[in-house]
């Protein structure tokens, strides 16, 4: 016998009702889901792969526009594009909307917008300072429907270069005064202050192993575990963790927003890492990843031709 038409609709706002709360909370149980959906085996970790426009530039070559990557990724198939920054050459909303059309028209996810903040300081203007910049960036990736931004907890800066820091292994001595403990204080309350902005502008923030003291996977966790928020997750950098990768990677897997996965083709700028991409992507399968694997060359080979070689190398471990 058939429903009555306003019943039915009635009947059917319910049980779509019910499907999108299930989905919301989690994995749609049996109960939730059509009979032929509820049979089928759960599906394997979907991993999509990017590249970040860093790949491109490396600070000391000529600055190429955000577009440009953005149609070399479409170029080479790649699904996702990550923003640096301080490669953006204009932070107007024009600007921005430009480069989400362009984005948008080429079939590319802008996936993350990479940012540089230091919360590791003495000085409290100083610490301000970095909030207040690390607020107005989350609005430029709201702006630009960018659901994810990399932060970074800082470093005391006792090396007085880039250089120096990776001569010595990314390591450098806690000055006078104060305390490892002191620095981990101020840049858990400098981002834990960025999380309601976050939380609005529904941005999740991404704490990378980038040197400093978000440096090592006990550094990181102390940092997320003690914010406590599920608008902080972290932010893998492959090439970042320069002796023992893969057990350091499986430390801070669980909880992981987005992966950044170095490679050097010409040799490394700093340093050269042979990692084991098909272990990586195994370690990835492992925790259920589901996201984004951002390429970030950092080699001396010209970028175009070393791309497109990771790309492939990407796509090959993560087939095996």
């Amino acid at each position: 016998m058939s429903l009555p038409r306003r019943e039915f609709l009635a009947l059917s706002a319910t049980a779509g009702t019910s499907l999108l709360l299930s989905a919301c909370a989690g994995t749609p149980s049996a109960e939730t889901l059509p009979a032929s959906m509820a049979a089928c085996p759960a599906p394997h970790p979907r991993i999509k792969l990017g590249m970040a426009t860093y790949s491109y530039w490396h600070f000391t070559k000529e600055r190429p526009e955000i577009t440009t990557v953005i149609d070399k990724a479409a170029a080479l198939g790649v699904e996702g594009v990550d923003v640096l920054h301080r490669q953006m050459s204009s932070e107007d909303n024009a600007y921005l909307q430009n480069i989400k059309r362009h984005a948008f028209c080429n079939g590319i996810d802008l996936i993350c917008l990479s940012m540089h903040q230091n919360f590791v300081s003495a000085d409290p203007d100083y610490r301000r300072k970095q909030i207040d910049h690390t607020l107005g960036c989350i609005e430029l990736a709201y702006k630009m429907g960018i659901p994810c931004m990399r932060i970074n907890a800082g470093r005391w800066n006792t090396r007085k270069s880039f250089d120096d820091l990776m001569a010595h292994r990314g390591e450098e001595p806690v000055p006078e005064g104060v305390t490892e403990d002191d620095g981990f204080k101020w840049a858990i309350d400098g981002i834990t202050q960025c999380l309601g902005k976050a939380a609005e502008c529904g941005v999740t923030l991404g704490l990378e192993n980038h040197w400093g003291l978000s440096g090592t996977p006990e550094g990181m966790l102390r940092i997320c575990n003690a914010a406590n928020s599920p608008w902080l997750r972290l932010l893998v950098d492959t090439g970042n963790f320069l002796e023992d990768p893969y057990n350091k990677i499986e430390k801070v897997l669980p909880q992981t927003c987005y992966v950044q996965a170095k490679t050097y083709q010409g040799g490394g700028e700093w340093y050269t890492l042979d990692l084991d991409y098909k272990r990586i992507f195994q370690q990835l399968r492992a925790v259920n990843y589901q996201g984004y694997v951002g390429i970030e060359f950092e080699g001396k080979a010209p970028a175009d031709e070393a791309v497109a070689q990771s790309v492939q190398l990407l796509r090959e471990a993560m087939r095996g």
